[in-house]
């Protein structure tokens, strides 16, 4: 059975060009696809939901795993290696687009001698791969290293990380209601476009920051 896998590192990033690529591919060569499994998440590593499920619960051997290019699978250089050498000793058969080699079926060779030398190649190409993906992992780690520390040097390191979801007196004004109960919790959340999690987390604040101040005057 033919499988795709694709990852993107964040949200902003489509997922759809990756995907189209896979489905053409395999139009293309009258391969079924079953399904194309797909992640948001970095490359760093691979504790990604689908892929785990794709690598333990669907994968088997004889089955063919189609993806876009080496770093969508994996930016790690060692672990990607790693993961490549997992599915060729579970015979899944990974073919990856960008390298043209992995598209060629060289176990079917009656050469033993052309057998040894796609392998190689593809091996060497491989790795080759590996290593630009990892280098850029290193470079894109470095510039933001380097950035955190500008903001330091610039002393505007309070500015740096995820925004505040909402002004917290603002939060405050419009929780009172829910107090009073002239707003139910969800219509608050709702108002304020605020998540379930950050809500409560709010909430939290508040009645702790009141029950100090109901402590002083007493």
């Amino acid at each position: 059975m033919y499988y795709g896998y694709h990852r993107t590192s964040t949200d902003l990033q489509n997922l759809d060009r990756g995907i189209k690529e896979i489905e053409d591919f395999c139009i293309k060569n009258s391969y079924k696809l079953e399904k194309v499994f797909v992640d948001k998440q970095t490359g760093k590593n691979f504790n990604r939901p689908r892929y785990i499920v794709l690598k333990e619960d669907v994968l088997r051997d004889g089955d063919v795993l189609i993806i876009t290019e080496l770093d969508r699978l994996g930016r790690n250089k060692e672990e990607t290696l790693k993961e490549l050498k997992h599915f060729n000793d579970s015979g899944v058969r990974v073919m990856i687009l960008e390298i043209p080699t992995t598209l060629v079926d060289y176990t079917n060779m009656d050469n033993s001698m052309a057998t040894m030398i796609m392998q190689t190649i593809n091996n060497v190409l491989i790795e080759m791969y590996a290593v630009i993906a990892h280098t850029e992992m290193l470079k894109r780690e470095k510039r933001q290293r380097e950035g955190i520390q500008a903001k330091k040097d610039r002393n505007d390191w309070d500015n740096y990380g995820r925004p505040k979801a909402i002004d917290y007196n603002v939060f405050a004004n419009e929780y009172k209601k829910v107090i009073t109960g002239e707003l139910k919790p969800f219509e608050c959340m709702k108002k304020l476009n605020m998540k379930k999690s950050t809500f409560y987390h709010y909430s939290k604040k508040y009645k702790q920051i009141n029950s100090l101040i109901y402590k002083d005057k007493n």
